[in-house]
């Protein structure tokens, strides 16, 4: 029989429950040849299996790997892509580079916090959206630029910004009120 722990945070994304099915882990461990040699992919399997790495699945990828608790949290914490942190179902990054400065990046940036109604760093009390900025998206001949799911938006502006994001907030169930 599986093991559940209880999670220490809000609920995960997978429809709301209230512990983590630590099965999953031994199960991408099992499938990985070398954990020590391939920790990071490692850990990229499970943060995309749970959509972040909470503790209890941390201490059992530890157990079941005998890698230290402290070295994985080491790779967890040096390398960005790594969450410990549950965050929103849409992942919004706003780029803060140059050229979108330039071509008002800085407006994008206020819609875009106004009409989630949650800051850089964020995730919304509904678990939908995270926001977050980058000081470059390698896209500057779009500028400015946001990603939405990890797909590319250019040329916006403040007023673009809720067409762009409208397929997601219609997730909301509403008219889009936060």
């Amino acid at each position: 029989m599986p093991r559940r722990v209880p999670l220490p945070q809000p609920a995960d994304l997978t429809d709301g429950a209230d512990e983590i099915d630590l099965a999953a882990v031994a199960e991408i461990v099992a499938a990985t040849p070398d954990p020590a040699a391939s920790l990071i992919a490692l850990l990229q399997r499970v943060q995309s299996h749970y959509g972040y790495l909470p503790e209890p699945v941390v201490t059992e990828i530890a157990r079941l790997t005998r890698i230290p608790g402290s070295q994985i949290y080491g790779v967890i914490t040096f390398y960005a892509q790594f969450s410990t942190e549950p965050s929103g179902r849409h992942k919004v990054c706003v780029c803060k580079g140059t050229a979108c400065h330039v071509r008002g990046g800085r407006g994008v940036l206020r819609a875009v916090e106004n009409r989630l109604g949650i800051e850089p760093g964020a995730t919304s009390d509904d678990m939908l959206f995270s926001l977050d900025t980058a000081a470059c998206l390698g896209a500057c001949s779009l500028a400015p630029v946001m990603t939405v799911d990890g797909q590319y938006y250019g040329k916006l502006t403040p007023g673009r910004v809720e067409s762009t994001l409208e397929p997601s907030l219609a997730e909301r169930g509403h008219d889009g009120d936060h």
